[in-house]
């Protein structure tokens, strides 16, 4: 166990130790004046971030990702189709619920909509397509039909809230939708979609198995533009503008350390709660295997615990003041996005389980630095983007109609197992760090720059964040049909262009 701590622990120093970096170097350029106090603050969380991430890891590994397997397999070879949704309807509900990254989001626009509402709202739109993701795998559909069919629908429903004149919700709707798949509820739904795809078995299994995290994205968007109609459209930019500082932070650490608990708590015994009823009436799991989830469940909570706490203290101030200090540099600020894009993807936790899952999946067809790879150039340009939108202002949807376009047509030059991977690749990068971090950032250099518009400028960019990966991780399976494709063109030159004697004798040595 030591041994499997000790490798987890490298990985997450790995990860987080670009982005430290790259923050730190920053502070000691002219561009940005941090304190002492705060480049100490930061440096001191980055360490809490790596051993929370690798606690984390470690206990997705041992607990979260085995428990979807066994409630997804389980409930499927019961054939209790009718419990399994309603199962899953609950899960989806109650654990983003009690998603933390959610609740960060809700904090930061509960000045213009309940901070409960919303969080209920998401729950609800999340619970009803973990629901429809489900039927989808035991009807065995196509997930870009599903993705057409609904991205539709989605944008229809943009067009109406445009006209009833709460345009400014727009962003913050699909950022709603990237928030939901956090470090709590991917590892879980994911391994459900792999346990219900692989006892159902089939030709396509593999590529049934994903897509449950990008139709869970779409249903708290949907949710979200509906609660918006209602909502009051008359904004007080300084309501959204927050006040946190690292000394505020400081004086009440032990309240974060309180709320950080109470957050991972019940997110996990929710979790929890179900999987035993269903081990009681259902699975029915040997003793190892629940004593190993007990152990996955503790450093699972440990992890979470140390890691929601280090990005509230130290990154989401520190975060707000490099973006109020880029502000001042335009170039430098869609600079540092990009880099900081590229790098801080690495240290999102729920990016590690994707990418494992992916490779077992596939059987190395795309491997874990493949993916990383396609993830850390999409991020990048994600938040590139995303702060040229702050200084040209301009809505968020004149990036994401064009890409959503864009992803949905590759979708039919690609494998489809890229395309549900893709899909659900965009989910997962926008995690924890994402709301803590890069949309602080945003909200300081928008508070410079456009301060009578932060909620239609600085968010969505956790829904940029959550688009692009679509757009890279699809060009590289389309990269990989284009690359079979010539070598299967150069074969058959090879072969008609050679003579008689020279096939005889290659069909003698074969």
């Amino acid at each position: 166990m030591l041994k499997r701590i000790f490798l987890k622990l490298k990985e997450s120093f790995i990860s987080v130790l670009p982005v430290t970096v790259i923050v730190l170097i920053l502070a000691a350029t002219p561009l940005v004046n941090l304190t002492g106090t705060e480049m100490a603050v930061f440096a001191v969380s980055a360490v809490l971030l790596i051993l929370g991430i690798g606690f984390f890891n470690l206990g997705a590994d041992l607990a979260m990702t085995p428990m979807g397997e066994h409630v997804g397999g389980g409930l499927t070879k019961s054939k209790k189709i009718t419990v399994l949704l309603i199962v899953c309807f609950l899960m989806g509900v109650l654990i983003t619920v009690a998603e933390p990254d959610l609740s960060v989001l809700a904090d930061q626009v509960s000045a213009v909509m309940n901070s409960t509402v919303l969080i209920i709202t998401v729950g609800i739109g999340v619970g009803i397509f973990l629901l429809l993701a489900v039927l989808k795998i035991i009807l065995r559909k196509d997930l870009s039909m599903f993705l057409m069919f609904f991205y539709m629908v989605l944008f229809a429903m943009c067009a109406l809230l445009i006209e009833s004149g709460h345009n400014n919700f727009i962003a913050m709707c699909f950022d709603s939708g990237g928030v939901t798949t956090g470090p709590i509820t991917v590892p879980f739904i994911m391994a459900l979609g792999v346990g219900i795809a692989t006892t159902i078995g089939g030709k396509n299994s593999n590529e049934n198995s994903f897509g449950l995290v990008a139709l869970c994205s779409i249903g708290p968007i949907l949710a979200v533009i509906i609660l918006s109609m209602t909502a009051n459209g008359n904004i007080e930019p300084d309501k959204i503008i927050p006040s946190y500082t690292v000394e505020s932070m400081l004086e009440n650490v032990g309240w974060e350390i309180l709320y950080s608990i109470k957050d991972v708590v019940i997110a996990l015994a929710l979790i929890v709660g179900f999987f035993v009823i269903l081990q009681i009436f259902v699975l029915k799991l040997p003793k190892e295997k629940i004593i190993q989830i007990i152990i996955g469940i503790s450093y699972t909570f440990i992890g979470l615990v140390v890691f929601l706490t280090a990005v509230k203290v130290g990154f989401m101030p520190v975060g707000f003041k490099l973006g109020q200090e880029l502000a001042n540099n335009r170039i430098a600020l869609v600079l540092f996005g990009l880099v900081l894009g590229m790098v801080v993807v690495l240290a999102e936790p729920a990016i590690h389980v994707l990418n494992k899952q992916v490779e077992e999946i596939t059987g190395g067809g795309v491997t874990k630095k493949e993916m990383l790879v396609a993830l850390c150039i999409g991020v990048g340009l994600a938040i590139a983007l995303s702060m040229i939108r702050i200084i040209y202002n301009f809505s968020v949807l004149y990036y994401l109609i064009p890409g959503y376009l864009i992803s949905l047509g590759l979708s039919f030059f690609v494998p489809k197992l890229y395309t549900a991977i893709a899909f659900d690749s965009g989910g997962v990068a926008s995690g924890p760090l994402t709301s803590s971090f890069i949309l602080p950032l945003a909200v300081g250099a928008c508070s410079m720059l456009a301060h009578d518009y932060v909620l239609q400028l600085a968010f969505g960019i956790v829904a940029m964040v959550a688009m692009i990966p679509l757009i890279t991780i699809q060009a590289l399976g389309f990269k990989a049909v284009m690359s079979a494709k010539a070598r299967s063109r150069i074969i058959m030159k090879r072969i008609l262009s050679a003579d008689d004697e020279q096939i005889i004798n290659f069909a003698i040595d074969k």
